[in-house]
């Protein structure tokens, strides 16, 4: 499969839906080891991305995707804008001229974004964080297009690796953020983070896998 920046608004809008439906859920995760803002962050982040989506959608890869990072960077404010301003800037930085991506290209932007992140956070798989979804989503992207997996196979397997990380994340001590102040305490809960992240990769998956 390939695609243009034409499917952005599509996913912008399943990304907005996704995190509408969960946000009672996640806010109370964020309240349990963290500020309890990053939902309200979130989704203002989103709502800017939706009144721009049909701009969005006219522009070539690189441009559409340095907007959207910049955008949630200047919208979001907090941790989470910054690292999300910081995956998609550096994707924009990867994609170069390209007009269209495929699976091979995406994954290789992909594994440069989170990279970017993983130096920004200064933080790595295990900590407690968003990145323990990023991650290895990544990685099984890589690996499953190396490989030559189906399409549809493919976005199976990045999905249930998104759950999975997304779990992973209960039994973990947070060395990260606010949640590294809870100590112990924060065991035996799920990264806020993690959690949306897994449902905005899920819910993008699901757009994808309806074309």
């Amino acid at each position: 499969m390939k695609f243009t920046p034409k499917i952005l608004p599509d996913l912008i809008k399943a990304v907005s839906g996704i995190i509408e439906k969960n946000a009672e859920e996640v806010t109370a995760l964020d309240q349990a080891i963290g500020d309890g803002d990053h939902v309200t962050n979130l989704q203002r982040g989103i709502a800017a991305l939706e009144k721009q989506s049909s701009e969005l959608s006219e522009l070539e890869w690189a441009p559409a995707i340095k907007k959207i990072g910049m955008t949630l960077l200047s919208t979001m404010g907090g941790a989470s804008g910054s690292l999300f301003g910081t995956l998609f800037i550096s994707m924009s930085q990867g994609v170069g001229d390209k007009i269209v991506i495929d699976q091979k290209g995406f994954a290789d932007v992909f594994s440069q974004g989170v990279e970017a992140v993983k130096k920004r956070g200064k933080a790595d798989a295990g900590e407690k964080t968003m990145l323990d979804v990023l991650i290895p989503v990544a990685d099984r992207m890589k690996g499953d297009v190396d490989s030559a997996v189906e399409y549809s196979e493919l976005l199976k397997n990045i999905c249930q690796t998104a759950e999975q990380g997304m779990e992973s994340t209960r039994d973990m001590l947070a060395t990260k953020g606010r949640a590294s102040y809870m100590q112990e305490k924060s065991i035996g809960h799920i990264d806020a983070g993690a959690r949306t992240s897994q449902l905005m990769i899920c819910a993008i998956v699901i757009v994808l896998n309806e074309m």
